[in-house]
């Protein structure tokens, strides 16, 4: 099934929620004590997003933590127990908004044994913002979630230093931490890469640009946010809907849809889709959803699907463009970040998560670790650390049908969980 060139649509939902192309989403990242919530702080306190009462619940709890004026990260850190220990643990996301567009904003911790949420973060953001203590420069977990947020498909990346402040604003500090970075990301061919000097606490080149840097003439933090525009593709990607459900009604009925939300690409009623793994091709009858039937859905739509055919579909299974299908297979290469405590173990038990799709895998061998700090290729063990990441080959007991991450996120990704405990231990992304 071809995309049309440009769709004519008459609503503006997909599912049951209102499109806006105009927001971006990004994720804050970086080291431990980088002031990444004191940054989205006072993006939210000087874009006026935050109300008076929560303003005040922010300067009584400043109070109580002995702080004169308000300690703006706590607008992000929601949790009582991050407030008594002054860290974030969780991804908190916020929600902003200034007359040019709106923004979705995704916190993350940045210890190091919560990379997993940076992980989570990163892999729905267009932009990421990779704070840097001036005071410390680049350090490890610095370039990990610089190599993370790349290795997740983020094309606009923003360096703040932050903490200018506290050396003085100093454009030597500034330009010798700049050129670090830039030693290190250069192999990575970053797409968008931006550097701005900042200090969240006084407010300087956040919002408003502030005093102390007249040596920098570049766009403020926001301005910078307000200029990306996001390369949304996956509506002209060959079609890929994963099923969730297959919804049928009471006895006597002889409805029967597939339920789910389409990753990429159109669907349009009447048109033939291939359906995975039966390989058997089928027309579109219908496409339903809580406003009613409906001739075209797109990318992000929640709908559930009619057909032609009866086919003896489940959950898991995938309709595809049957001239552009995705590749069906029961190993895979992929790139991987391991982040559980607990090592991976070569004869291991896990359950591979892609999209609606669980299967057993198993390990067959892992390629090369990559080192963090140089990004270099290195010869790998039998096991691998928590944080680290490395390429992998997996064998799954069924296939899965799955595109190479660059190519698209949501059939290119998926999780590895162990079985035995239930927990996640891998974010991974196909070849």
């Amino acid at each position: 099934m071809g995309v049309p060139a440009k769709l004519e649509r008459d609503d503006t939902t997909r599912g049951n929620a209102v499109v806006d192309d105009g927001v971006l989403r990004f994720i804050t990242a970086g080291s431990v004590d980088d002031g990444k919530s004191t940054l989205i702080g006072r993006l939210l306190h000087d874009t006026q997003t935050v109300l008076a009462d929560q303003l005040s619940a922010v300067a009584r709890a400043s109070s109580k933590r002995g702080i004169e004026g308000l300690d703006l990260s706590l607008l992000t850190d929601g949790l009582e127990a991050e407030r008594e220990q002054g860290i974030t643990i969780d991804v908190a996301y916020r929600y902003f908004a200034t007359p040019k567009r709106k923004f979705i904003i995704a916190d993350t911790p940045g210890h190091e044994q919560y990379t997993r949420n940076m992980v989570t973060g990163a892999s729905t953001a267009h932009a990421a913002i990779i704070l840097i203590d001036a005071r410390k420069g680049v350090l490890p977990q610095t370039r990990r979630h610089t190599y993370i947020a790349h290795l997740l498909g983020v094309q606009h990346i923003i360096v703040a230093i932050n903490k200018m402040d506290a050396v003085d604003y100093s454009q030597q500090t500034f330009n010798a931490i700049r050129d670090e970075f830039h030693r290190f990301v250069g192999q990575l061919k970053i797409p968008d890469l931006r550097f701005i000097p900042v200090s969240a606490l006084r407010g300087n080149l956040v919002v408003e640009r502030g005093g102390g840097m007249p040596w920098y003439v570049g766009p403020t933090l926001l301005e910078t946010l307000e200029s990306i525009e996001p390369r949304e593709e996956i509506e002209h990607a060959p079609l890929r809907f994963p099923v969730q459900l297959v919804v049928r009604t009471g006895a006597g009925d002889d409805f029967r849809g597939y339920a789910g939300r389409i990753e990429s690409g159109v669907l349009v009623r009447g048109a033939e889709v291939l359906v995975l793994p039966a390989g058997r091709c089928t027309v579109v009858r219908d496409i339903v959803t809580f406003e009613g039937s409906k001739k075209i859905a797109v990318a992000g739509d929640a709908v559930t699907l009619l057909l032609q055919d009866e086919i003896d579909i489940s959950r898991g299974d995938m309709f595809v463009d049957p001239v552009h299908p995705p590749r069906t297979d029961k190993n895979l290469v992929a790139t991987i970040c391991w982040l559980s405590a607990e090592p991976m173990q070569p004869a291991g038990r896990y359950v591979l998560k892609q999209t609606t799709r669980s299967v057993k895998a198993k390990l067959a061998g892992i390629n090369y670790l990559v080192d963090i700090h140089t990004l270099d290729r290195q010869p790998a063990s039998s096991t691998l650390a928590m944080n680290d990441i490395a390429q992998i080959k997996l064998t799954l007991q069924h296939p899965v049908f799955a595109d190479p991450y660059a190519v698209n996120r949501a059939t290119g990704a998926f999780i590895l969980i162990d079985e035995v405990t239930n927990q996640t231990v891998a974010a991974g992304m196909t070849e």
